[in-house]
């Protein structure tokens, strides 16, 4: 009898009823084991998140900076401080604040605020003033103009082309010690804006506690406070200039109709009621730390 013959007299296997007294019952990790063995492997779908996931933005502190803020009490009796308030007497000094930049990310932007803080760019923010607080949110400096203590227009400067890229756009304003550029909440004057050369270096440093995030896509982070976030509080705790309720209703009224009074009598809401003032800044020169000292 061949094989195909022998298939065909196999005798049909025994109904299950006749039987069954005599089978084990599967456990249940053995009925695991056989189910797993028995069905087909199912390929499940990628899910969409991990296909579209972009790559994180780049926030390597590619620089250091520091600031030290101070206050000069004479500032409003004074007149022989010139343009600058680096020439205060009586200056108190608040602290320093370290600030890191993220120059593979937004590399312009980085760079012309620490030609800035350099004094590179034909300007300077020593001896500038912190022209506007906003408690438990933020505070604001670098406006450019011609009044003492405002930053004079830079001259040797890169135009900023991030200002129109989505890149840089993609970090919040998550927290406490963000800095970040000026571009919704920009002060300079519309003659200072509409000149050919303008160039946009007011910039501002989130206080914390929460986040603002009234402030993101319409301003560009580019940096971060690494040291000093106890003087950017006591900043943040400076007493400010705030409108009455109705002065504040007739100033949206006169808006309204368009008159440019409105706008004028705003620049001062939110004015610290001390001079609050750039007393110094530079670039801190750090050590390769990945290098071992040489021993004698």
């Amino acid at each position: 009898m061949n094989f195909t013959t022998t298939l065909l007299h196999t005798p049909p296997l025994p109904h299950h009823h006749h039987h069954h007294h005599h089978q084990t019952p599967l456990k249940p990790h053995h009925l695991r084991r056989t189910l797993l063995l028995t069905t087909p492997l199912l390929t499940l779908p990628t899910p969409l998140s991990s296909a579209t996931t972009t790559p994180s933005p780049d926030t390597t502190i590619t620089d250091r900076l520091f600031m030290d803020f101070s206050i000069c009490p004479s500032f409003f009796q004074s007149r022989n401080l010139g343009s600058s308030l680096s020439q205060c007497e009586d200056t108190q000094l608040l602290g320093r604040v370290i600030l890191g930049l993220y120059g593979n990310l937004v590399p312009i932007t980085a760079s012309n605020f620490k030609a800035m803080v350099t004094g590179t760019s034909g300007s300077c923010y020593k001896g500038t003033l912190v022209h506007k607080i906003f408690p438990g949110k933020f505070f604001m400096a670098g406006k450019q103009g011609r009044n003492k203590g405002e930053v004079s227009p830079p001259v040797k400067m890169v135009r900023n082309v991030e200002s129109v890229s989505a890149k840089a756009f993609e970090l919040r304003h998550s927290k406490g010690g963000v800095l970040s550029l000026c571009l919704a909440e920009n002060d300079d004057e519309d003659e200072v804006k509409l000149g050919n050369e303008y160039h946009n270096v007011e910039f501002l440093i989130t206080t914390g506690p929460g986040p603002v995030p009234d402030l993101d896509s319409k301003n560009i982070v580019f940096g971060a406070v690494l040291e000093g976030l106890d003087v950017v509080t006591s900043i943040a705790a400076i007493p400010t200039y705030k409108p009455g309720e109705r002065i504040r209703q007739y100033n949206e009224l006169a808006e309204f109709f368009g008159d440019e009074r409105a706008k004028n009598a705003r620049a001062i809401w939110n004015k610290p009621l001390q001079t609050v003032y750039i007393s110094d800044c530079g670039v801190l020169k750090v050590a390769k730390t990945t290098l071992s000292p040489t021993l004698p």
